[in-house]
């Protein structure tokens, strides 16, 4: 998938496990986790919202396009 999630990225840099951020954004931790593996096919506008607002940081931060080879 040309769209990769630097989820894990953005959460080191913010020194914010999984739990924690799970219970912020109020969402569970097996679909945290699915995002945040780059396994997700698709997020909702108001879970990215939550994250950034969680995070302060920018869509952009989080999710990435990478060209495929």
């Amino acid at each position: 998938m040309p769209i990769k999630v630097n989820l894990d990225v953005v959460m080191a840099q913010r020194k914010i496990g999984l739990t924690e951020l799970a219970k912020e954004v109020d969402i569970t931790m097996a679909n945290l986790s699915i995002l945040k593996n780059n396994k997700a096919k698709a997020i909702r506008f108001s879970t990215l919202e939550n994250i950034c607002k969680a995070l302060n940081c920018q869509p952009g931060d989080i999710l990435e396009f990478v060209e495929e080879q």
